[in-house]
């Protein structure tokens, strides 16, 4: 299994005519997650082909405009297409109450065009749906309760065929319990899972950090991704305005990625002030396994 990432904003606080405001949708055996809603994020769904179907959690990094504006627009064109299922925000609890009364203030309190379901953040799991896990953890991000997402596929142990042969076990449930990590009798012996189980392979970790004032702490988190998706707002020769507004550079993620055995660096919420080349240049030079993330990219982890 993999997660499927389709970028759909990718600016910073001001947007262009090629970068949305923020929002990353990410599919998982059967589920679609977005995260943030940047104001036009609905109509980056469509441009995307990705469409509004089964779109039923949003997680939310902090509550500054340019990451849940897009909420308003996206609940109601849902309910004009008369969407059943409801729809979960997941959120800080200072971002959930900026979100509540905005839609209070459009359509009163609790009648929004869809049904609607808020919960608050704190760190740990959000979800957990057999295939894949969802948690949460802090971040620092100027005044906000801000959150990352590290989303994981455990890594599964599988059957060696030539062991099942060489200790007599036949097909059937006996070899559905050794998968299970069950042991079983037979003939009288028993077989423990690890007589017959392979190392453990397949696993998958993706990180996604929104707006951050800085990486001290994350590493706990954020250790040994497949890919980090995180923001490079300014360049290091801005650090001093980066420091100001409550953002990262691109040499401070890349230096964050090389110290953390990250698999790959995906920059996003991109400065118009900036050209695409020289961020790159900035990061690759610390971790070359970097790229640029642009509207509507596919990538998958």
């Amino acid at each position: 299994m993999t997660f499927h990432l389709t970028f759909l904003g990718t600016s910073a606080s001001v947007p262009s005519a090629e970068r949305n405001h923020p929002a990353l949708l990410v599919e998982a055996a059967g589920k679609r997650v977005l995260i943030d809603c940047g104001e036009g994020t609905q109509r980056q769904l469509l441009r995307s082909g990705a469409g509004f179907r089964r779109l039923d959690r949003i997680l939310l990094t902090h509550a500054h405009l340019d990451h849940v504006l897009g909420i308003p627009g996206l609940f109601s064109t849902l309910g004009l297409r008369q969407a059943s299922d409801a729809v979960t925000i997941h959120g800080g609890h200072g971002t959930l109450d900026i979100v509540i009364r905005m839609l209070a203030g459009l359509w009163g309190v609790g009648r929004a065009p869809i049904a609607v379901q808020f919960e608050g953040l704190t760190e740990g799991q959000v979800l957990a749906c057999g295939e894949f896990t969802i948690d949460s953890f802090p971040v620092r991000h100027r005044d906000t309760d801000s959150f990352g997402f590290v989303f994981q596929i455990p890594p599964r142990r599988h059957l060696r065929p030539d062991r099942l042969v060489a200790l007599g076990v036949p097909d059937g449930p006996l070899r559905g319990e050794l998968a299970a990590g069950r042991p079983v009798v037979l003939g009288g012996r028993t077989i423990d899972p690890g007589d017959v189980l392979g190392p453990p392979s397949g696993g998958r970790k993706l990180v996604v950090i929104g707006d951050t004032e800085t990486t001290e702490g994350l590493s706990q988190y954020a250790a040994n991704a497949d890919m980090l998706v995180i923001e490079a707002t300014f360049l290091e020769r801005d650090a001093g305005t980066a420091r100001n507004y409550g953002h990262l550079t691109a040499a401070e993620a890349a230096s964050f990625a090389a110290a953390n055995n990250i698999g790959q660096l995906v920059l996003t919420h991109m400065s118009g002030r900036y050209q695409d080349e020289e961020i790159l240049a900035e990061a690759a030079k610390i971790f070359p396994n970097t790229r640029i993330a642009a509207d509507f990219d596919r990538v998958v982890v």
